[in-house]
C-alpha cells in the first residue's frame, strides 16, 4: 500500500456537499482506504473567477498506481458532472493527486508531486494540517513554502 494525497475542490452547485460525497467515492475505490481529511476550507479563484471554492485533502491508502489513481479520479469527476470547456473554468469537481509515497512522476497526462502544490494555499495548508512534517519530493518540507503562499485567501469552514 501507498501512502498517497488526494486535493479536492469544487465551486458550482453546492460545493460542500460535493466536495463532502467526493471524499465518500474516494473511500469507495478499488483497492483504496480514505486514512484521513483535512478539514473543509474556502478560499478564492486563483486564475480564474466565479464563486470561492470549497477545498480539502485527503490521505489514502492504495495499491493502485498513480496512473491507475488518477483514471479512477477523473471517473469521480464525470459522475459528479465534471466538464472542461478552458483551463481554471469553475469546476463542479475537481479532484488532483498531490503526492504518491515519495515517488517522482511525470508523464503527459500526470505529474506527481502536483507541480503547483507548492504554490496553492488550497493545497499546502490543508495538507500540512493531516501532516505539520510532510516532505514533498524533490522539494523538501512542506512548510517551508508556507510563507510563500500567504498572501492567497483561505479560510477553515
Amino acid at each position: 500500500m501507498t501512502i498517497a494525497y488526494v486535493g479536492l475542490g469544487a465551486n458550482l452547485g453546492n460545493a460542500r456537499e460535493t466536495v463532502e460525497r467526493a471524499l465518500l467515492a474516494i473511500d469507495a475505490l478499488p483497492a483504496t482506504r480514505l486514512k484521513a481529511q483535512s478539514s473543509l476550507f474556502r478560499s478564492a479563484p486563483i486564475a480564474s473567477t466565479g464563486d470561492d471554492y470549497v477545498n480539502a485533502v485527503a490521505q489514502i491508502d492504495t495499491s493502485l498506481t498513480a496512473p491507475a489513481l488518477l483514471a479512477q479520479l477523473q471517473q469521480i469527476e464525470l459522475a459528479f458532472g465534471r466538464e472542461r470547456p478552458y483551463p481554471n473554468a469553475p469546476r463542479t469537481l475537481d479532484l488532483d493527486v498531490l503526492l504518491f509515497g515519495s515517488e517522482q512522476h511525470q508523464s503527459a497526462t500526470l505529474t506527481v508531486p502536483h507541480p503547483r502544490l507548492t504554490q496553492r494555499a488550497f493545497t499546502l495548508i490543508p495538507l500540512l494540517q493531516l501532516d505539520a512534517l510532510i516532505g514533498i519530493p524533490g522539494y523538501g518540507p512542506a512548510h517551508t513554502y508556507v510563507d510563500g503562499v500567504a498572501g492567497q485567501v483561505i479560510q477553515k469552514m
